[in-house]
């Protein structure tokens, strides 16, 4: 009989277990997610986009702490709306060089509860083999059968070696999801 009991008990565990988890794992829109960016160039302010988000994210409003977000994204799927300087950004070793570098990545180490009532994923960037600790203020915004991710940063692209100087990267992202 004490057998039976443990073993209930450990049942009723792992079915709590797996509907928190369930709870808070979030299955990204990709073909709906954005992630853009805007720098400055010679000629006044370029703008972009990259596409290709991989993300696996696990969290829960309540208790974001218990939470993590990876992501990965394919360089080579940058966009300006220039051919040539999107070939340029691709290619060049001053920029991404798609060849040799394929990925640019994310993991998070923790996040956290915000002052102004969002939150905040810090954690690793890896953009050219480099990899810096960031932060990425962000919000969530539930619905019924998901909600949306938003945030945005900034970031010194010449921290990871890309550009020529200490450009500002202003870089924001959306992506929905459902669970």
């Amino acid at each position: 009989m004490k057998n039976v009991k443990i073993s209930i008990a450990f049942a009723g565990v792992m079915l709590v277990a797996t509907t928190t988890f369930s709870q808070s794992a979030w299955k990204a829109d990709t073909s709906k997610a954005t992630i853009k960016f805007i720098t400055s160039g010679p000629f006044g302010e370029v703008d972009g986009s990259l596409a290709s988000l991989k993300t696996t994210i696990t969290f829960d409003p309540n208790s974001p702490e218990t939470g993590s977000i990876t992501a990965t994204l394919n360089p080579a799927t940058v966009e300006t709306g220039i051919s040539l300087r999107n070939t340029h950004l691709r290619e060049k070793e001053e920029y991404f060089n798609t060849a040799k570098y394929p990925l640019i990545s994310f993991i998070s180490t923790q996040i956290k509860k915000g002052a102004s009532g969002g939150y905040i994923a810090s954690g690793d960037m890896m953009i050219k083999g480099v990899t810096k600790q960031i932060d990425i203020p962000f919000t969530f915004d539930k619905t019924a059968t998901g909600g949306t991710f938003k945030g945005s940063f900034v970031m010194d692209a010449f921290d990871y070696q890309v550009g020529t100087s200490g450009k500002k990267v202003t870089v924001n992202i959306e992506v929905p999801v459902t669970q």
